[in-house]
Parts: C-alpha cells; structure tokens; sequence
C-alpha cells in the first residue's frame, strides 16, 4: 500500500489535528445544546402544557448536529492515521451533509426568529389575561426582571421596569443568536475539513497508482 509523503504527510497531520479540534467542537455544540434544553431559566418559560416548542425543534437540531459531528470526528481522524480513502470518503460526505443540515437549520431558525418570539410573547399575554397571579406568570417576571404587558402594564412598577413582551423578545433573542453564531462557526470549520480530506484523498489516490 503506497503511503503519503513530504508535504502530503504534513496534511495527513494536519487533518488528524483538524478532525480532533472538530470533536471537541462538536462536544462543545453537544453541551451548548443540553445547556439550552435543560437550562432551568428556559425551561421555566416554556414549562406550560400549550406552551410553543418551536424553540426546542431548533435546540434539538443543535443537540443532534452535535452528536453527529462527534462521530463524524472521530471516524476522520481513524481515516487520516489509516490513510484510508473509504472513511475519508465517507467523512467528506458526512461533512457534506452536516454542512447542507446546518445551512437548513440556520435559514429555518432565521426565518422563525419572530414567530418564535412572536408565539411565547401570545402564550404569556394569554396566560396573564387568565391569572396574573399564576405560578407561570411568577416566573416570567422573575427570570426576565419584568412585569405585565404592553396593553397591561404593572400599576405599582418600578418606573424602569420593562414590560415582559419586551423582556422575552430580548431574552429568546440572546439564546437564538447563540444557537446561531455555534451553527456558522461549525459550518466554517467544516468547509475546512472537506478541502483537507479531499487534498489527502487525492494524494493516497496518486500515490497507490505510483505504486
């Protein structure tokens, strides 16, 4: 079996190193994702029985691209020591497909961004018009320092009290920009990857027809 040599072994090397940070990166989406599902605040928010989980669809997006970018991960670097062309060529595909997933996602959330914000903001107003008092609403005005809404303000709040419409469009804004800033920052690292797989796959392709 031929094997890689002078600059090509320092692309071998080099996609290894690439495909171990690519784990972690994907360790950490995995985190940020079980972070956000399970975040006590968030879920605090969402915790109702018609409460929307249009938010969740997309954190659940972000938990699976990560498990998947983990696996992917590790059969690279198994493919980059073996200088296997069959697992490079089946990581480049999967590099593909994460990436054409997470441009879907990242269209998907930006799309729902306001639908989002827009169907908790009507589940609270609706909750509140119900019971004002309710454990629900407690916990809307804890976690985001509001109270109230639009049409309904708090009469004995603090005069620099927002409203709490405003504090979710704030506070779902912070965890949707999150969600996106992690899905580019994969979808950049993984353009990356395909170029080194492809350059050594090439390289192992030329060398073993030297041979």
């Amino acid at each position: 079996m031929g094997k890689v040599e002078g600059g090509m072994k320092c692309v071998k090397y080099l996609l290894f190193v690439f495909n171990f940070i690519f784990w972690l990166m994907g360790s950490f989406v995995l985190a940020v994702g079980l972070w956000l599902r399970f975040d006590p605040e968030t879920v605090s928010l969402l915790s109702g029985d018609k409460a929307p989980d249009t938010f969740f669809i997309g954190v659940y997006i972000l938990i699976g691209a990560g498990s998947l970018v983990m696996l992917v991960g590790f059969f690279g670097c198994c493919g980059a020591v073996r200088e296997s062309q069959c697992l490079l060529g089946s990581f480049f595909a999967c590099l593909l497909i994460i990436f054409g997933s997470e441009v879907a996602a990242g269209v998907f959330g930006f799309l729902n961004k306001d639908k989002i914000i827009e169907d908790v903001q009507n589940f609270y107003v609706k909750t509140y018009n119900e019971n004002s008092n309710g454990t629900l609403i407690i916990s809307y005005q804890k976690v985001l320092s509001c109270c109230g809404t639009i049409a309904n303000p708090c009469p004995d709040a603090e005069p620099n009290k927002k409203d709490c419409e405003t504090g979710i469009k704030d506070f779902f804004n912070s965890k949707l920009y999150i969600i996106g800033y992690v899905g580019i920052g994969i979808a950049g690292v993984m353009i990356i990857g395909m170029i080194f797989s492809m350059v050594l796959c090439c390289a192992i392709r030329n060398s073993r027809e030297v041979i």
